[in-house]
Formats: C-alpha cells, structure tokens, sequence
C-alpha cells in the first residue's frame, strides 16, 4: 500500500469516525485503531460495612504444632551465610529427579553454582563467593525463601 493511499484511508476513517479497520490481502495487511472505542466505565464503589461481632468460642485442644522455624544465627555453624539475593522458590538441583548441586560436606569453588532461585519462572543460579566445604544447607528444597534468607552455610578453605 503507498503512503498516499495510506493517508486517504485514515482520512475516511476519520470522517467517519471509524475507530478500528482491518484489511489483509496477499500483498499485505493493514490494521488501524484510533483512540478509544467508548470511554472506560465508572465504577463507583460503596464503602463496605463492618460484619456484626460474632463471639469466638474458646479452643479446647492446641493449635496444631508450627513447623520447623529456621535456626537462629547462634544455632548455624560458623562460616559464611549464602542468603537468597530475591524472594522465590529454592531448588538444590537443576531439574526434578537430577542430583543437587551440592550437598552438606561437599567442597565447592568460587563461582561454582550452589542452587537456584526460581523467580516469575526465571532460574537463578546461586554461585558460591568463597572456596570451602557447605557446613549446612538451611533452607529446603522446592520451598519459598524470602529476600536475605539464609540459604545454606559455607566454611572457607
């Protein structure tokens, strides 16, 4: 389609306030959409009311128990903590099925990949920072980790 005839149909669908058109041929196609259709709706929205106060009954057994919380700082042995960089979901291996990357003992080196982060369906490998021996993998696998969660403990060599 030539610039010239280009221009003579968006001033049709100008004049006649044509606001989307469409055409497709072998030599091409052409799709043109101007402004808005039809100004978005208002929604207006009442503020919602308070539910009436219902009386709780008291518990008669415990609540079950919590689970395991992550050790304190003082319950880690002594190294270097590897914490989460984003909040995701942390796997010990590449794929389902696949051995982890490392294990408590193994010896690893700068760079080496110790885990993933998975982040909005990104992989992010987690690389060692120093050479030495992984002393405690803290979090669990295929689980929810938080920003600055200790992940795993590393003694330097």
């Amino acid at each position: 389609m030539k610039s010239q005839d280009l221009r003579r149909l968006l001033k049709v669908l100008e004049d006649y306030n044509i606001t989307e058109f469409e055409w497709e041929s072998t030599s091409g196609r052409v799709f043109v959409r101007r402004g808005d259709a039809e100004p978005p709706p208002q929604v207006v929205v009442a503020p919602a009311q308070p539910p009436p106060a219902v009386p709780v009954p008291a518990p008669t057994a415990p609540p079950p128990a919590a689970p395991a919380a992550t050790p304190s700082a003082q319950e880690l042995p002594q190294g270097v903590q590897v914490t989460a960089p984003i909040v995701g979901t942390f796997y010990l291996s590449p794929s389902p099925g696949a051995p982890p990357f490392v294990e408590v003992g193994s010896q690893v080196k700068v760079g080496e990949v110790l885990c993933i982060i998975e982040a909005m369906k990104l992989m992010n490998e987690i690389e060692a920072e120093v050479a030495g021996t992984v002393a405690a993998i803290v979090a669990t696998n295929a689980q929810p980790v938080e920003q600055g969660q200790v992940l795993m403990v590393i003694v330097p060599d």
